[in-house]
């Protein structure tokens, strides 16, 4: 058995997605990259065990662990998939987390790479609505959350103005939407 702590992980918890190949026309076309079927299922059986060693993800896909390694290599190195360990931003520290909704005068994308360069921006998305960028905020507490939106996000050139939606709880956090 292969050696657990050099297995990836993706994912925080299990998968409800089936653990074998899908049937039928299973080839998709992400960023210009296609991904065949077994990918696929390689993708499926990670998301439900990040840390499952490789000859046993060969086995459930019908591979060698040598393929199921250049395989998981492969889908990285497009960037199809990431390996990363999941927290709870609770957990470590962070207990404030808000989604702030953006509209923007002219262009988007110099706004957009600020905020990316951003530590406490999570996720950065261009919308279509109400707003034209929605990014996600994980900040130690209230003063710190307040400090980056006030003179950091309003502070930057071609922002018009913001809505924060702070959370309050968290019910619902996953990463398996990958494969369904």
């Amino acid at each position: 058995m292969a050696s657990r702590s050099t297995e990836p992980r993706i994912g925080n918890g299990p998968s409800r997605l089936p653990t074998t190949a899908p049937q039928g026309d299973a080839a998709r076309r992400t960023n210009g990259t296609s991904i065949d079927a077994v990918s696929l299922a390689i993708i499926e059986q990670l998301q439900e065990d990040g840390r499952r060693p490789y000859a046993a993800i060969g086995k459930a896909v019908g591979l060698s662990e040598a393929a199921v390694r250049q395989r998981v290599q492969k889908l990285l190195d497009q960037g199809v998939m990431q390996i990363v360990a999941v927290t709870d931003p609770l957990t470590v520290g962070f207990r404030r987390q808000a989604m702030v909704g953006i509209r923007v005068e002219g262009d988007l994308d110099p706004v957009a790479e600020a905020l990316t360069a951003m530590a406490e921006c999570e996720y950065v998305v261009m919308t279509a609505g109400s707003f034209d960028l929605m990014v996600e905020v994980v900040c130690e507490d209230d003063d710190h959350l307040l400090e980056v939106i006030n003179k950091r996000i309003r502070a930057l050139p071609g922002v018009r103005s913001t809505e924060s939606f702070v959370y309050l709880k968290l019910k619902k956090q996953t990463y398996m939407w990958g494969t369904r």
